[in-house]
């Protein structure tokens, strides 16, 4: 999951973007939070995304809040 996700500060301001895209990581998140699933946001949003980067997105934010503390 790891390798779909990238972080570059010359893109998006270095906001967590799906690789390869302008597709930010917390926006991703903010449709989930919505209600939409995953296929939903693929067709309705990003049809140039997956089903497999939105997991990777959820994936990357639940290691964010796991390693939390290791990082303070």
């Amino acid at each position: 999951m790891d390798d779909r996700i990238a972080v570059n500060p010359h893109i998006c301001h270095g906001q967590p973007c799906i690789r390869g895209t302008r597709v930010m990581v917390y926006l991703t998140i903010e449709l989930l939070e919505a209600g939409l699933m995953p296929v939903d946001i693929v067709r309705d949003y990003y049809p140039h995304i997956t089903s497999e980067d939105v997991k990777a997105c959820l994936h990357y934010v639940a290691d964010l809040i796991k390693n939390h503390n290791d990082r303070n």
